[in-house]
């Protein structure tokens, strides 16, 4: 079997616990600790259904600072800022994350999805394919014949086909997808009036943003609802797909380690008991992680 590597979207499963649910448990000095607590039981159920042999989790930090940021300042600018509270949690479910054996990608320059894709490469240069563990559609353009992306909390995986299926496009036309729809959870501005139908229509017909934006005269004939319109917003709005596609793509240059084994799974650390105790975890939490520790 090929061997595997599991790169998770560690941000997005700690913002799930954190909004899911609200702050019921705490931690030793009585401050909240529910994104903690759901995020150690997503990464515990992973490891036991899993069973890695090798592991990364990453986490954004580049909170306003990415590269994204400096080619396009209103970038995320509609998100409101994390809250202390969700700042501090995060910093706990890293060290959580390292205690538990995986290897922690986090850089002030790239989002956790860069660091995924960079990681990835590395790994399918040493013959790896990828899981990749996220429910965020932009994954799809780094899926290829071999990956899947994973949600386990949901139950739902995916492959190549699958993004297709999905989407309407290719996982290798993701990103051009997603820079003609433009996506306002980013505050990515896409083509004004361009809808998801439409874009997989466009790709399917001309198969890049590139060819798109260089035949848009031919657009107007197409048979689609309201193509002559469609040609004219591509015309004029040409500026800002090239800039939604500079956002829309994932790198695969980001700083992260070089090497495959630098991503095995290690042991549970000696301070994993510290960690225990400080984020007050219970009975059941402390007998699963004894019990990946035998079994390492």
């Amino acid at each position: 079997m090929t061997p595997t590597i599991h790169l998770v979207d560690g941000s997005l499963y700690v913002c799930r616990a954190w909004f899911g649910q609200g702050p019921d448990v705490f931690d030793a000095a009585g401050e909240p600790a529910h994104a903690v607590h759901g995020f150690v039981r997503f990464l515990l159920e992973l490891i036991e259904r899993a069973r890695p042999s090798h592991l990364a989790v990453a986490f954004d930090l580049s909170l306003g600072g990415s590269f994204r940021h400096a080619l396009y300042p209103a970038y995320k600018a509609n998100r409101p800022p994390a809250p202390p509270d969700l700042q501090r949690q995060f910093a706990a479910c890293t060290a959580l994350a390292h205690a538990l054996g995986a290897t922690v990608l986090a850089d002030a320059g790239f989002e956790a999805d860069d660091l995924i894709g960079s990681a990835l490469a590395v790994a399918r240069a040493a013959g790896h394919r990828g899981v990749i563990v996220s429910a965020d559609k932009d994954f799809g353009q780094l899926i290829g014949a071999d990956d899947e992306q994973w949600d386990p909390p949901r139950n739902q995986r995916w492959d190549a086909a699958g993004i297709r299926q999905r989407l309407g496009v290719h996982p290798h036309q993701v990103a051009d997808y997603l820079a003609l729809t433009g996506d306002p959870v980013d505050n990515i501005p896409g083509v004004a009036g361009v809808g998801a139908k439409t874009a997989a229509i466009l790709l399917a017909h001309y198969g890049c943003l590139d060819a798109i934006l260089a035949r848009t005269d031919e657009v107007a004939f197409l048979r689609l609802r309201g193509a002559a319109a469609i040609a004219a917003r591509l015309r004029e709005q040409a500026a800002a797909a090239r800039l939604s596609r500079a956002l829309t793509g994932i790198a695969t240059d980001a700083p992260v380690p070089d090497s495959i084994d630098a991503y095995g799974r290690r042991g549970i650390d000696a301070n994993m008991h510290d960690l225990l105790d400080r984020y007050a975890f219970g009975a059941l939490t402390r007998a699963r992680v004894q019990a990946l520790a035998e079994r390492c």
